[in-house]
């Protein structure tokens, strides 16, 4: 990797940190909000699939060693036994996908369609992550069921839709402003 490259990988896991704990006490259903979807969206439509996806690993790995990194200002290796640790692992799908789906100049049905594969990568690897937790390790509540983990996910639909929208709308403005600048931006 080239030194920029590593610099704007960090920089993102930096910003997903930052992104976690935004309102650190705000939680809706145990789940904390976050604006760690919009950064990894960045993170794959600016650095492209490869280290947007990296920056996220590297954002999951300094979490897992130990620093308090993920939502809450949680961290540490028994922040795998988290319900919602399947989130955090989706980033890195998330950030992937959107750069791959991203990586030509796009029209803007690519953006709805990168809009609902992010929502689906998010919901589908976080609720069923949650889902088996609760199964298997975590104390699930009376009466959890796989349909009752699904609809916890309603409470969150617009919020993170939302987002989406937002952080895809951005991607365009940001790439055409960092260009205008001379500001060297990754190509896949």
């Amino acid at each position: 990797m080239k030194t920029y490259e590593i610099v704007v990988c960090a920089l993102f896991a930096a910003l997903m940190a930052i992104g976690a704990n935004v309102s650190p006490f705000l939680t809706i259903g145990g789940v904390p909000v976050t604006l760690q979807l919009m950064f990894a969206i960045l993170a794959g439509g600016l650095l492209g699939s490869r280290l947007g996806s990296f920056s996220m690993m590297a954002y999951v790995c300094i979490g897992l060693a130990g620093a308090p990194v993920f939502a809450q200002f949680k961290g540490g290796p028994a922040s795998i036994l988290s319900p919602t640790f399947g989130f955090v692992l989706s980033f890195i799908a998330v950030a992937y996908a959107t750069g791959k789906l991203l990586s030509e100049p796009a029209k803007k049905a690519a953006y709805l369609y990168t809009g609902a594969v992010v929502i689906l990568l998010n919901y589908v690897i976080g609720t069923h992550y949650m889902y088996a937790a609760f199964r298997w390790w975590a104390e699930a509540p009376q009466g959890f069921s796989y349909a009752v983990a699904w609809s916890w996910m309603a409470a969150y639909l617009p919020l993170d839709l939302a987002v989406i929208a937002l952080s895809l709308a951005a991607v365009p403005k940001i790439r055409l402003a960092l260009s205008k600048r001379s500001v060297y931006i990754i190509k896949e």
